[in-house]
């Protein structure tokens, strides 16, 4: 779980002087987790080898094999990869929690959890409309991504 590595990560960025920056919940996110790297590694594994094979059978090299077979085959595991590492961040409350120190810089899910500590008592009419925005944008991606997301999930659901 990545709780283990916050210490190491925090003594890490902290003489990087990413404290109380958007760098430390950035940076860590581009190279994904090791879940999205075995989420695409399968798929790469299950795709066949008589692609490889045809693709010189038919006089075209690695880059035309990459280009023109693999890229357009990886886009809905790549697409299912990027909402669910964009569903992670977006809920993520320790990461901002720990990072982040100045009120104003806190995400929707941090801002979300000190609501009662501003009004001490909890506003329940606020606090409801507040969490109907925090869910738009990702309720928004769903819609929008839906067809690579049911098409990735059906893709690695199914033998070849």
């Amino acid at each position: 779980p990545p709780q283990v590595t916050l210490i190491p990560q925090y003594l890490l960025f902290n003489k990087l002087d990413w404290i109380d920056t958007y760098l430390p919940l950035i940076i860590p996110s581009l190279a994904g987790s090791a879940f999205l790297i075995f989420l695409l590694r399968q798929f790469y594994m299950g795709i066949s080898k008589e692609l490889d094979e045809a693709v010189k059978i038919d006089g075209g090299g690695y880059s035309t094999m990459f280009f023109r077979i693999i890229l357009p085959l990886s886009i809905p595991a790549m697409a299912t990869a990027a909402i669910l590492e964009f569903m992670y961040r977006w809920n993520d409350l320790i990461g901002p929690l720990i990072y982040l120190s100045t009120g104003s810089k806190y995400p929707l899910s941090l801002g979300l959890s000190n609501f009662t500590a501003a009004y001490g008592a909890t506003p329940w009419n606020l606090l409801m409309a507040a969490s109907i925005v925090a869910v738009t944008p990702p309720l928004l991606l769903f819609f929008f991504a839906q067809k690579y997301f049911i098409q990735g999930i059906v893709i690695s659901g199914s033998k070849g």
